[in-house]
């Protein structure tokens, strides 16, 4: 890692992480999955897909919330705090952290998430508009709110500092992770659980996308071959569940405790494209500003970028936007500069997904590894960079970039690199 302008005492390190994806539950299933290009991309099960012209997602497949949590309360807790708990939980012990040692006060939890609960909403709505009785099911409005599994977390971990659930669309769990190292960089923590969770493969989410002309629909005998970031091929995003947890820390704190520290947040920003509800700024200058932003934060010249970690959602626009985004940034060195897409193998979490991709950013600064782009057969001429496809690479990897734009012009950006102690 070059030397920033941080010192000691506003390092902020990476020292666990959690996750429960498309591929299975944990960090170890994750990363296996990604460096041997598997899909997690199947037929929907949770509901009768029959009419659905989309029939395909990214199901966190395996998962018991039982295993993390007491049956009695899952019954009462969105799929999305369930899936947070679990990711949660993972990087905690990963981070090796024991809450008797720690001082509950000082540890803040900051993870969101684009829709919530809002399955819960709705089959408490419909319940209670099929009641005479005029009384709605208890805790079916509770279980529904975004802050939820931020709570959740914090009730499951006793995290008594501050906690707060953000909802960024796409850009939630890249927005969290760096909002979060903000919060202990100015000394309101020592501890931060930071990530981003979705939990709705339902009927009316898959239709919704599905009616905006955002999902592919001619693959659904062939699941595996949907999601095909940067391929002329490609026709739209595989909605998929999941959540991705890290812990923050001051470097200082992480060193006084032993800590075993895997990363380091070297910069963040956010950018706004103010367009369109749904249609991102077509020259892509909101993704841009968001990336320059970022390396500035980090002091970090573009040539120093060993590895970029794509937003790569698979649809027609946004491949060709953020290629051309990230050429203006990187000039001719983005030629050199290795790409990957995550969603090609796990789809797209939604406000997950950037707490996942921070995760596999995570894991090639400390395996020298950088996971392949699935199904990438066919590369369109527009989308002409190194985007690494079917094969890992072994590859040095000092300083990553990971990239998270999503509707309604929500951009986010992390400038992740190896520590120095």
């Amino acid at each position: 890692m070059p030397d920033t302008h941080r010192n000691n005492q506003s390092r902020v390190v990476i020292t666990g992480l959690g996750a429960v994806s498309a591929l299975g539950v944990g960090v170890d299933r994750l990363w296996e999955g990604l460096v041997n290009a598997e899909s997690g991309i199947g037929n929907i099960t949770q509901f009768d897909t029959t009419n659905f012209d989309c029939r395909i997602a990214g199901e966190a497949t395996g998962f018991d919330p039982a295993a993390f949590m007491p049956l009695s309360e899952t019954r009462r807790m969105a799929r999305a705090s369930q899936l947070a708990v679990a990711a949660a939980k993972e990087a905690w012990q990963h981070a090796e952290l024991d809450q008797r040692q720690e001082n509950s006060e000082r540890i803040g939890v900051l993870l969101g998430s684009g829709m919530g609960g809002w399955e819960k909403a709705d089959s408490g709505t419909t319940d209670f508009r099929n009641r005479s009785s005029g009384r709605a099911k208890p805790f079916a409005l509770a279980a529904s709110l975004p802050n939820m599994p931020a709570f959740s977390i914090s009730h499951y971990l006793q995290a008594h500092g501050p906690m707060a659930g953000l909802s960024s669309a796409c850009a939630t769990g890249t927005q969290c992770i760096g909002e979060a190292a903000e919060m202990i960089r100015r000394g309101a923590t020592d501890v931060m659980i930071a990530g981003g969770v979705e939990g709705l493969v339902t009927d009316f989410i898959i239709a919704g996308f599905a009616g905006m002309r955002a999902m592919p629909t001619a693959y659904n005998d062939d699941p595996q071959s949907a999601s095909r970031p940067f391929d002329i091929d490609r026709s739209g995003f595989v909605l998929s569940e999941g959540c991705g947890a890290v812990i923050l820390e001051s470097y200082d704190h992480a060193i006084a405790r032993n800590a075993p520290i895997l990363a380091e947040v070297l910069g963040y920003a956010a950018s706004a494209d103010g367009y369109h509800i749904a249609k991102p700024e077509p020259s892509g200058i909101g993704a841009e500003r968001a990336m320059r932003w970022a390396l500035d934060n980090a002091q970090v010249n573009p040539t120093q970028i060993d590895y970029i970690n794509a937003h790569g959602s698979s649809t027609p626009i946004n491949d060709v936007l953020e290629t051309n985004a990230i050429k203006r940034v990187f000039g001719a060195a983005a030629y050199n500069i290795p790409v990957s897409s995550t969603k090609s193998m796990i789809g797209h979490p939604l406000g997950g997904s950037g707490a996942l991709e921070a995760i596999a950013c995570v894991q090639s600064l400390t395996t020298s590894i950088i996971h392949p782009t699935r199904n990438l057969d066919t590369p369109d001429p527009a989308c002409d960079l190194d985007y690494i496809p079917h094969t890992a690479r072994q590859h040095d990897v000092n300083i990553t970039l990971s990239n998270s734009f999503g509707l309604g012009g929500q951009n986010a950006c992390l400038v992740l690199g190896k520590v120095e102690q």
